[in-house]
C-alpha cells in the first residue's frame, strides 16, 4: 500500500488535486491485470486514473515501487467492541483493511442484551458491561461517536438472539421464542444490519433445529439480508 508520508506538500497554494500518486502499480479490484499509472484524488473521490496525469496536487507522492489498491474488506471479524474501544485500529489499517464486518459466528454486540454472565462464545467479544447496544441503531450511534478508522458493517448473531429470548441456550427454541427472534431480526434488518450469522458448532446454538434457522432465514429473504454460518462439526 502507498504511504501518505513521503511526498511534496505544496502548502496553501491552489491545487488541482488533493493527492496525486505518481508512477504507482495499480491493482484496481476489477480482477484485471495490474498496471502502472498515476492516480489523482480530490476530496474523498478518485477523479482520474491515467498513464500520466499532468496536474498539481496538495500532496504529490512518488509511488515508484509501490502498489495502490482499494481498501480491503475483512468479512469475518469479531471486532464488534474493539472498533468502539480502540477506534484508531492500527492492526487493521496498517494492513490495508478499511472495512470490517462484525457479528460473525452467531455472536454480535449489536441487538444483544445480557441477563447475567456472558455465554460462550459471546464472551469472545467482551464482558457483560460491553453489551449495551440493544438495537442496531444504538450500536451504529456508538460507532459513529467513536469514529473508527475503518468502516463497519454488522451481522446479527443467532446466539445473541437466542440469549435475548430464551432461558436456556442448551435446547431448541419453541415457537414463541422463534417468533420473538424473528421480530427482533426484522427490526435489525430495517435499521441496517447486513444479515444473520449462526455459530452452530458452539454449544450455545448446537441444539437449535434446522427449522429454527430456516424461520430466521425467512426474514433475510424478505429483508434482502445475507446468511453466514459456522457449521456444526
Amino acid at each position: 500500500m502507498v504511504n501518505f508520508g513521503p511526498g511534496n506538500d505544496r502548502g496553501n497554494e491552489e491545487m488541482q488535486f488533493d493527492y496525486l500518486f505518481r508512477n504507482v502499480t495499480v491493482i484496481d479490484g476489477s480482477g484485471g491485470p495490474q498496471y502502472r499509472g498515476d492516480v489523482a484524488v480530490k476530496g474523498d473521490r478518485i477523479v482520474e486514473i491515467a498513464p500520466t496525469i499532468l496536474g498539481s496536487a496538495q500532496h504529490d507522492i512518488d509511488g515508484t515501487g509501490r502498489v495502490l489498491a482499494p481498501g480491503f474488506i475483512d468479512v469475518h471479524t469479531h471486532d464488534d467492541i474493539n472498533v468502539i474501544r480502540m477506534p484508531e485500529y492500527l492492526p487493521k489499517i496498517s494492513q490495508g483493511v478499511t472495512t470490517v464486518i462484525v457479528g460473525n459466528c452467531g455472536i454480535s454486540a449489536a441487538a444483544a442484551r445480557m441477563k447475567g454472565e456472558v455465554p460462550d462464545p459471546m464472551n469472545l467479544l467482551g464482558e457483560a458491561g460491553h453489551f449495551i447496544y440493544p438495537t442496531v441503531d444504538a450500536y451504529a450511534e456508538a460507532v459513529k461517536e467513536a469514529r473508527p478508522a475503518v468502516n463497519v458493517g454488522t451481522l446479527i448473531g443467532h446466539t445473541a438472539l437466542r440469549n435475548n429470548h430464551m432461558d436456556s441456550l442448551f435446547r431448541a427454541a419453541n415457537d414463541v421464542e422463534i417468533q420473538a427472534m424473528r421480530e427482533q431480526l426484522r427490526l435489525a434488518l430495517q435499521q441496517g444490519a447486513l444479515g444473520l450469522s449462526t455459530g452452530l458448532a458452539y454449544a450455545s446454538a448446537f441444539q437449535s433445529t434446522t427449522e429454527e434457522v430456516m424461520a430466521l432465514a425467512q426474514e433475510l429473504a424478505a429483508g434482502n439480508g445475507i446468511y453466514t454460518t459456522h457449521l456444526r462439526s
